[in-house]
């Protein structure tokens, strides 16, 4: 395994943080969390130790009264627009059962053709969908597939489809354990088990047909710098985004391979991990306030505002009391772009740990945030100015694909044209959704098409894989039949 990084994980890292200050002594700042679906990735935990664990999910849209909702209570906003939620749970089954028709068209097109108000649009779906895919200022042009299945699918979605509030209240998602430890352990695992690992270290590709390929590779660190060698290996399973695979391959790519890699579009993004509360404030609705609240209509939302003006306090599961973790703020220039927001002592489990059950949270002035600045062609709009530099934590740039419309008609349905040619294959979550689940299956893929065993240990994590293989493969997965006892 060669990787041009000094470790392993990719864009899922950990950073160090002082304990005393903030009260914990990590933070997941690539990868966060995922829902029940993750099966393959929760798995891969619990081989090594690590347990994710449950949390209820909190989210908090918009700023002021007119434009903020959540999750947790009643706002004006979801009041306001009660009729377009129920009406776009028709729209996605008119999705459903006209999928090759609608299925392809961007979500801005779906929006427009069924007359869903620009409120509706820009303060609810976009936000939404942009944040639980990271789709990021791309969400208008993500294919509609992508916006049914997120809500309908058994195997994607994140949650359901809720007729009143459009996001049901509190869904149970998973924060991570420490991603930087558990990869640390996976890779040693694999080391004891003669698997060669290479870091710092790049390669070229000199040749490559149906006998395999030639590569030169040369380390980059500060002992072996310009030392490079040529080696030939049977097979390559290229696990890097579509468009360093591209480079990669250069002039060996074939037009398929160029035409299909070349479809995926990327974006470079900007993660500042901070503490700087006022700022966060001023961006996001982190409090509970009376004024954000809708009066309650029914006993459930009657039972939701009373939990929200509680005094917040830890549980397992994350808070009794409004806590929210997930937050957008809209431009009010262009109310399609957004930035994103954390609040990660609220969100990650190991903040909670360390108070204990049933204790207030920490100060506001002590949390770890996250903004997440989109499309760095967007920089007149970022507010990343207004962060207190001396409470910055850390900055990380990330190249992100966007699930546009046609990464769905060129992208997805060519994996399987080019997965194979001269005994290359490609692995990573832009071969189908910016999920970390997908990551992990796409490399299972891979390692099955070139002989191993799936291993079936949950039915519905089976039936997952078996379709990403197909999709992305065309490979017919071989169920093994059950003994007879």
């Amino acid at each position: 395994m060669f990787d041009i990084e000094s470790r392993t994980g990719g864009q899922a890292t950990s950073i160090p943080l002082d304990a005393t200050q903030h009260g914990a002594e990590w933070l997941n700042d690539g990868v966060q969390g995922g829902s029940s679906i993750f099966r393959h990735t929760f798995r891969f935990f619990r081989r090594y130790g690590y347990e994710p664990q449950p949390v209820k999910l909190q989210v908090s849209f918009g700023k002021g009264r007119d434009s903020f909702w959540t999750n947790v209570f009643p706002s004006p906003l979801v009041e306001q627009l009660s009729s377009e939620i129920k009406k776009f749970g028709r729209v996605l089954k008119c999705i459903k059962y006209l999928m090759p028709i609608l299925g392809i068209l961007p979500v801005k097109a779906i929006l427009r053709i069924f007359r869903f108000s620009d409120d509706f649009s820009n303060k609810m779906v976009l936000p939404l969908l942009a944040l639980f895919l990271g789709t990021g200022n791309q969400t208008p042009n993500v294919s509609s597939v992508l916006l049914e299945r997120l809500f309908n699918d058994p195997q994607m979605k994140l949650w359901d489809y809720d007729p009143d509030t459009l996001l049901p209240n509190l869904p149970i998602m998973y924060t991570f354990p420490n991603l930087g430890n558990f990869y640390r352990d996976w890779a040693e695992d694999l080391k004891s088990k003669g698997v060669e690992m290479r870091f710092n270290c790049k390669i070229e590709i000199l040749e490559r047909g149906k006998k395999g390929a030639l590569l030169r590779t040369q380390f980059h660190d500060d002992c072996c710098r310009g030392q490079a060698n040529t080696e030939m290996y049977d097979h390559l399973v290229l696990c890097c985004p579509a468009d360093e695979a591209k480079k990669l391959l250069d002039r060996h790519a074939t037009w398929k391979e160029k035409y299909v890699l070349g479809g995926v579009k990327f974006y470079n993004d900007l993660t500042i991990t901070h503490s700087d509360s006022k700022y966060f404030q001023q961006i996001f609705e982190s409090q509970y306030s009376p004024d954000l609240c809708a009066s309650p209509t029914s006993e459930t939302q009657k039972k939701q505002v009373a939990v929200a003006e509680q005094q917040p306090l830890s549980q397992k599961d994350g808070w009794q009391g409004f806590r929210p973790m997930y937050f957008i703020h809209s431009f009010p220039s262009d109310p399609e772009k957004i930035e994103m927001g954390f609040d990660c002592t609220n969100y990650q489990h190991q903040f909670r740990e360390t108070l204990g059950m049933d204790q207030p949270p920490l100060p506001q002035s002590r949390h770890v945030f996250q903004t997440i600045f989109l499309d760095d062609q967007q920089q007149s709009l970022w507010t990343w100015n207004d962060i207190d530099v001396s409470k910055v934590i850390a900055r990380k740039w990330w190249h992100q694909f966007g699930h546009r419309w046609q990464h769905y008609l060129r992208v997805v349905p060519g994996m399987m044209l080019i997965n194979g040619t001269y005994r290359t294959l490609y692995a990573g979550s832009w071969t189908m959704v910016n999920m970390h689940e997908i990551a992990c299956i796409s490399g299972i893929a891979a390692a099955y098409q070139l002989g191993a065993a799936y291993e079936p240990f949950d039915d519905f994590a089976e039936d997952f894989f078996a379709k990403y293989l197909l999709v992305c493969h065309g490979t017919r997965y071989k169920r093994r039949k059950s003994k007879e006892h």
